[in-house]
């Protein structure tokens, strides 16, 4: 067998996923429960590629966060995009019983184990609460208890994604804190923020640095990039601060 004879790595290999349950998260993001029955576990943070193809052979390809904690079914969340090819089909189109093809899972940057010390912090904006969602999935699945603040940039209050799920999660855990940002339209009587994440509101719900907590970063890329800079001014230390992004540099 030459080395181009040996078969790719299970997280390599293309499988076929199934659409077990379609769950609408808000007007334009919908959560897919997939079965897949090589699927061989993940961790939380981590991603798959989805490709899609279409009956003349063109296939697109994209790649998206796993929502669900380890040990779960297999979740993904997408956000349609107007002019994306493959979202605009998974979170519009796509029906239960319907098939795509699916790898991974990828990337062992972006990842939180219940085995790493310290509080947890992570900072979402928009649809990159996704894998952030999957650690806070997997960290109440392991029952821990070290303080844990989700701060959580949306454009408004319909665009919050698992917004009753978070609320459940922080009202069984008392250590566990979930700050929301409205960036462009607040509620009658909203009194939270209502702006874009900045250095004072980093400073103002997260931790301290000498506490020396994991930071989990992910959205936009000018949000992530700006979020890590404040967190480095800030004086947290670097290596603790995990960034994820999408857009044009990002995925």
């Amino acid at each position: 067998m030459t080395a181009t004879d040996a078969p790719a790595p299970a997280r390599l290999r293309w499988m076929t996923a199934t659409a077990r349950d379609i769950i609408d998260e808000t007007p334009r993001v919908r959560t897919l429960v997939l079965d897949v029955p090589e699927w061989p576990g993940h961790k939380a943070g981590q991603h798959v590629d989805v490709r899609l193809t279409a009956d003349d052979g063109y296939q697109a390809q994209r790649s998206y966060s796993i929502a669900s904690a380890p040990g779960a079914a297999l979740a993904l969340t997408v956000e349609r995009l107007e002019d994306g090819e493959v979202s605009f089909y998974l979170a519009g189109d796509l029906r239960v019983g319907d098939r795509f093809e699916l790898r991974g899972p990828i990337g062992g940057y972006f990842v939180w184990t219940a085995a790493l010390e310290g509080p947890l912090f992570l900072v979402a904006g928009g649809s990159g609460v996704v894998p952030l969602m999957a650690m806070l999935r997997a960290r109440a699945d392991a029952a821990v208890r070290t303080p844990a603040v989700l701060l959580y940039s949306s454009r408004s209050e319909a665009d919050i994604i698992y917004r009753a799920e978070l609320e459940r999660l922080a009202a069984e855990d008392a250590a566990l804190k979930v700050v929301h940002t409205l960036t462009r339209a607040q509620p009658s009587g909203w009194n939270g923020f209502s702006r874009r994440v900045d250095r004072a509101m980093l400073e103002e719900v997260g931790f301290a640095p000498d506490t020396r907590p994991r930071i989990f970063v992910c959205g936009p890329t000018p949000m992530v990039e700006a979020a890590a800079s404040s967190l480095r001014a800030l004086g947290h230390a670097a290596n603790l601060i995990k960034t994820e992004r999408f857009g044009p540099s990002g995925r």
